[in-house]
Order: structure tokens, then C-alpha cells, then sequence
């Protein structure tokens, strides 16, 4: 048995989800939802992720921290395939990983919502203060610390926080 097949694919969702989220590192790669597919191959393991967002900047570090894991584990021959569809949606994240943002400051995404009001001006949306849980909030600015971020002000105890964005 070879580097590459003596691994199980329960055991490579394993060693990913100790893959941090470079910008959010109390979440996961799978947490995430980024994480679609593992193919084991006789010479190779493939890793298929999507995009969170175009052009996303963490996706570069997706990959090498993907590679970098599964060859920590031992696991030589790796390689990551980018795949655009189905586009990624804020409904990939797991149950756990929202209460992980939600503990970590940042208002997890409104599971079956859309910001596209948000986006085009309108403040129509209600988002729970992560520190307080008030859902007194103001936004601020349509972007927050990253491009996946809306920024969001609470009125009760009047801390800054991040809004993850829903798509």
C-alpha cells in the first residue's frame, strides 16, 4: 500500500478539518464548507474546494495549508482542483462553525438569507450582536475586515463587530 491509499476518506475529512481558515481561525476548511470532494487515486489524493467568493484572497492559502496537512500526514502526492459550480453559499457552513464565529465576535450568516439588500442599500436586515446578543444593530459599512465581512455596530452595548455575509 502506497502513501497515497493507505488513508481512508473519513480519515482525510479528518487531518482537513484541522485545516484553520486563514482568516477566521477558529473555523475550518470543512467547517467552512470550501472543502467539496476528496478522491483517492492510486498515485495521488485530489482535493476539490470552492471559492468562497471570486477572487477570494484565502484561496491560495487554502491550498497550501491543504497540501501542507496531508503531508504532514504523510501523504506525498496531493493536488487541489478549483471548481466555480455550484457556487459556494454561506449554507455550507456547519451548525458548529456558526457558533464558532458567533463565540469568536463575528455574527454568523442568517441561514436562508440573502444580503443582496444589504449590498444595494437597503438595511432591511436583522443581525444579532455576537457579544450581547441584541438585535439593537446599525451597519456601518458594507465591508467589514474582509470582502466575505459587513461591518455592524451594536446600539446596547455599542461594540463594532463583523457580520458574516450571506450568499
Amino acid at each position: 500500500m502506497n502513501s497515497t491509499t493507505k488513508y481512508t476518506k473519513e480519515e482525510i475529512w479528518g487531518f482537513l478539518s484541522e485545516v484553520p481558515d486563514p482568516e477566521i481561525p477558529v473555523i475550518s476548511v470543512v467547517d467552512l464548507g470550501v472543502v467539496r470532494d476528496i478522491e483517492i487515486l492510486t498515485e495521488k489524493i485530489i482535493i476539490t474546494i470552492t471559492p468562497t467568493y471570486t477572487g477570494c484572497p484565502a484561496m491560495k492559502a487554502f491550498e497550501d495549508d491543504i497540501i501542507s496537512k496531508l503531508n504532514e500526514k504523510g501523504i506525498k502526492y496531493v493536488a487541489v482542483k478549483m471548481v466555480y459550480a455550484p457556487a459556494w453559499t454561506t449554507d455550507w457552513i456547519n451548525d458548529e462553525a456558526l457558533e464558532k464565529l458567533r463565540n469568536y465576535g463575528i455574527a454568523p450568516p442568517i441561514k436562508g438569507t440573502e444580503d443582496k439588500g444589504v449590498l444595494f442599500g437597503s438595511d432591511s436586515k436583522i443581525v444579532n450582536c455576537p457579544q450581547c446578543n441584541s438585535n439593537n444593530t446599525v451597519l456601518k459599512s458594507q465591508f467589514g475586515s474582509t470582502a466575505c465581512k459587513s461591518l455592524y455596530q451594536c446600539e446596547n452595548c455599542l461594540e463594532p463587530f463583523d457580520y458574516f455575509k450571506c450568499i
